[in-house]
């Protein structure tokens, strides 16, 4: 099985779990991870890593973040979206004007404090949150800062009056349930949401995304390679150092070599432009600290 990335366009009702499971059976390997879950109900990018590519979680697991996403307003859920039951009751809408929208969603540009929601996937002393909802237990849990870069209406005609349709860019870690639920409170009618779609996960968008039946079709005519994201690719956000033959030797059997670079992570690469290793650059040095196969 060839290393890489690929990007798949997760549906609705699936875990992430569940499409690790799926694609361990399509590519007939155990290696598969991913970058970030997706709710069940929510649908859109979900960057998955094969074979050796699963050891750079780490560099991809904090990009930005771009969705779409469906906000109710009226009333909170206990999950935060539409999977919950009601925790307040129905209120008016009828003070709500396209001036008050506007200046609700200005509060949360910028950083903010986030409250992370009991129903996610967050571990608070080694106990996922969500395991702990689902025992109608709630514990206390300290705001975390994030940054919502863009938070636009996308949609000015929405399909109801009780519905905004929002477009998100933010940091790896916003809850979005967390950003419609506050958005509700600020306008002061409570809300939730209804529809999230992940459109972005750093430099990996829907365009290069395929549906699990695209992939099933892919394997079976024998073009995975087609669109399978080399490891070098993902990771070219990082700076590179080329390596000649005798440096990759050194580098792959854990040796230093001069570096004038200073960088906590570096792509070390071959002539041929296959990642060789990640590796830190400092005191005119770099050493490597994950090396490929």
């Amino acid at each position: 099985m060839t290393d890489g990335i690929l990007i798949i366009d997760k549906p609705t009702d699936w875990t992430s779990h569940d499409v690790v499971g799926k694609l361990r059976r399509i590519l007939k390997t155990k290696r598969i991870g991913h970058t970030g879950t997706l709710d069940p109900f929510a649908t859109g990018v979900l960057v998955m890593l094969v074979g050796q590519a699963t050891r750079l979680a780490q560099f991809l697991d904090k990009d930005v973040k771009e969705y779409e996403a469906v906000v109710r307003l009226g009333f909170e859920t206990d999950t935060g979206d539409l999977t919950g039951s009601p925790k307040s009751q129905v209120s008016s809408l009828k003070s709500i004007t396209p001036e008050s929208l506007k200046d609700a969603l200005a509060a949360f540009r910028g950083e903010i404090l986030q409250t992370p929601p009991m129903y996610s996937a967050k571990k608070v002393d080694g106990k996922k949150l969500y395991e702990l909802a689902r025992k109608g237990v709630e514990i206390e849990r300290k705001p975390v800062a994030v940054t919502i870069y863009e938070l636009e209406i996308k949609d000015q005609r929405p399909k109801t009056k009780d519905q905004i349709e929002i477009r998100v860019l933010c940091t790896a870690g916003t809850y979005i349930r967390t950003l419609a639920q506050d958005i509700g409170r600020k306008i002061g009618t409570g809300a939730h949401l209804t529809a999230l779609r992940r459109t972005r996960a750093g430099k990996f968008d829907l365009a290069k995304a395929l549906t699990i039946k695209q992939l099933e079709e892919v394997v079976s005519s024998g073009k995975l390679n087609d669109y399978l994201i080399s490891m070098n690719e993902a990771a070219s956000h990082l700076p590179e150092i080329s390596l000649n033959e005798e440096e990759v030797k050194k580098i792959r059997n854990g040796m230093k070599l001069p570096s004038n670079l200073n960088a906590e992570s570096v792509r070390l690469t071959d002539s041929e432009n296959n990642l060789i290793a990640i590796g830190t650059a400092h005191e005119n040095f770099v050493r490597p600290k994950i090396v490929f196969v």
